[in-house]
């Protein structure tokens, strides 16, 4: 299970530079949203609320400032899954392929007995992968998901072979649906399935002053 979920997450996390507290600017072709998949918007709003999510779970911890540090980049991989996950649900829909939520409760519930209860669980996913209790369960599915995914193409993600043979049915995928990224947090990488790294050079500036205006008792 470690293996799959590491071969998941090398295409569906991608920790580049981020903007994680930046709002959308008013001239941009979708105001308000950071990203539109498929005609679909992600709303920046959302995108702000998974990251706060986690900010004030990791301000809770003792180690903090060091899990923050860590993560400076989580508004961008925030976003990344946002849209890799729509990508996901559509190449998964058109292969017929489908995951229960009862499957993603059994695997949750056999990693929770695997690290000593579910509080540790939590901490740890929270540390490793900067995930809330809210939002470990959605990751759980895309791992499962893009699993299922490449059993239904005859790919083996244990290879690289297997794990091209995927990732072009995601590509192909994206290229079908559209992925228009506001450029505040990048641009979309339609052959490597991700979000490459915003190009204009005040975005760190901003980024950092909008995260030292966050109230740290938030």
């Amino acid at each position: 299970m470690h293996r799959r979920r590491r071969t998941a997450l090398s295409l569906s996390v991608a920790l580049l530079a981020a903007a994680p507290l930046l709002t959308a600017c008013g001239g941009d072709s979708h105001p308000g949203a950071a990203a539109v998949v498929g005609g679909q918007r992600i709303e920046v709003s959302a995108l702000q609320a998974e990251v706060q999510d986690v900010r004030s779970a990791q301000r809770s911890t003792p180690d903090a400032d060091q899990l923050i540090k860590n993560t400076g980049q989580l508004g961008q991989a925030k976003l990344n899954n946002m849209i890799f996950d729509r990508i996901l649900q559509r190449s998964a829909d058109d292969a017929g392929v489908k995951v229960s939520r009862k499957e993603v409760q059994a695997i949750r519930e056999q990693a929770v007995a695997g690290s000593g209860g579910e509080r540790q669980f939590v901490e740890t996913q929270l540390q490793q992968r900067a995930l809330t209790s809210d939002q470990i369960d959605t990751a759980i599915r895309r791992e499962v998901l893009f699993d299922k995914l490449a059993k239904a193409l005859g790919a083996d993600t244990s290879t690289p072979q297997g794990v091209q043979t995927a990732l072009a049915d995601l590509t192909a995928t994206s290229k079908k649906l559209g992925v228009d990224v506001n450029p505040r947090y990048g641009s979309w990488d339609e052959r490597e399935v991700r979000l490459t790294e915003a190009k204009q050079s005040w975005i760190t500036q901003i980024t950092r002053e909008a995260t030292e205006e966050q109230p740290t008792g938030a």
